[in-house]
Order: C-alpha cells, then structure tokens, then sequence
C-alpha cells in the first residue's frame, strides 16, 4: 500500500488519479502515527515551502516523514514535496526544511538567464537523465514532463539524477538511498510520467 501525506497543500485528486490509472493502491493520509504502516510513501506539494512546513510541523507530520525516512521504503516528493526533502529555502524569507537531503532552494537567477525567459517556469520541457536510477528505467536519456515552479534546487551533484534547462542547467530531480524527489508534475505529464509512477511503484 502506497500512502500520500495530506497536509492541506494541493489538490491530491491528479495524483490519486494517475496512481490509480495503473492500478496501484493509494491511500490519503493525514494522521502521522500511521505513516509508518504504508510501503512506500508520497509527498506531493503545490504553493509556498514556508506554509508547507508550517502545516507539516503543526501536527508533527514533519517529524513522521523523517522518521520513515529511516525506514529504508521508498519515499517521493513531488514538485513543492520534493523542495520540502532540502536543508533550507529562500521562497519568502528563509525557511527551515525537512533536511533528508543536503542543500537548498533558491529562486531562479534571472539575471543569469541566457536570454528573457518568463518565471515562472511553467510548461512542457525536458529532462534529461544525468545518472542511471529505477524510477526512470524504460526511458529515453531525455524526455518532456510537465513543469510549474519559480524556484528550484540547489545540491550536490552527486544526488541529481535529472537536469532540466530554462535560462540555465537546474537539478529537476534527486535521489539519496530510498528517498526520491521530482521538480516536475509525473501525475501531469501523460505517459512519461505515468512510467516515472510505475517505476516507483515497482521499486
């Protein structure tokens, strides 16, 4: 059984959906004593890091993730989820995360834009696999996904397992031991995304 946090951020109906459409089974959870009981857990995300910390700490679902974390099962942060796995974001003022993964989130330096490009960064663009990983096996080296998000990550290169380029090479996608995460939408991303899913349920 896979579960997905529900800390009152984001619809969760087009993740169920897609975790639904190949046949897996998924329950919400809000209650964080009963993480630990799930196979492999889901962190979705859509808004701002700081109020998504502030829902995760006010009923210690913050601390319920790390300590599955520890776990070994796998573990998926998806879009803002995946920011939240991070030391740190700057996203309206500087704020504390999760800390599974070491670095931070930064804004998109547009100054540093090759050329005039709007953030958000919102749309189709590519992924392009820098390491070998499970969650994206039977893909190509580089393929599209679906993409909304002003800031992005900032780690150590030997966690990025995809980058994505918009003004600039970003890390679009992470991995330390069994925990996962994915700057774009899977759920929103047609058939490429849906493998991303299977993958990670096969894991």
């Amino acid at each position: 059984m896979i579960g997905i946090v529900d800390y009152n951020m984001g619809n969760l109906a087009s993740v169920i959906n897609a975790f639904e459409k190949i046949g897996a089974k998924i329950a919400v959870e809000s209650d964080p004593d009963k993480l630990k009981k799930y196979d492999k857990l889901i962190l979705p995300g859509v808004g701002a890091f700081g109020d998504a910390m502030k829902h995760l700490r006010e009923n210690s679902m913050d601390s319920a993730i790390i300590e599955y974390s520890k776990t070994q099962k796998p573990l998926l942060g998806i879009c803002l989820g995946m920011q939240l796995l991070f030391e740190s974001s700057q996203e309206f003022g500087k704020h504390k995360g999760l800390g599974l993964i070491e670095g931070k989130v930064v804004a998109f330096d547009e100054d540093n834009f090759d050329h005039k490009l709007k953030v958000p960064h919102m749309g189709w663009n590519e992924l392009f696999v820098s390491r070998e990983t499970p969650i994206f096996k039977n893909l190509p080296k580089e393929f599209y996904l679906y993409f909304v998000h002003s800031y992005h990550v900032v780690c150590d290169d030997k966690y990025a397992i995809g980058k994505t380029y918009y003004g600039y090479e970003f890390v679009s996608a992470v991995n330390k031991d069994n925990i996962y995460g994915i700057q774009p939408h899977p759920e929103k991303s047609h058939n490429n995304g849906l493998k991303i899913i299977e993958n990670f349920v096969d894991l």
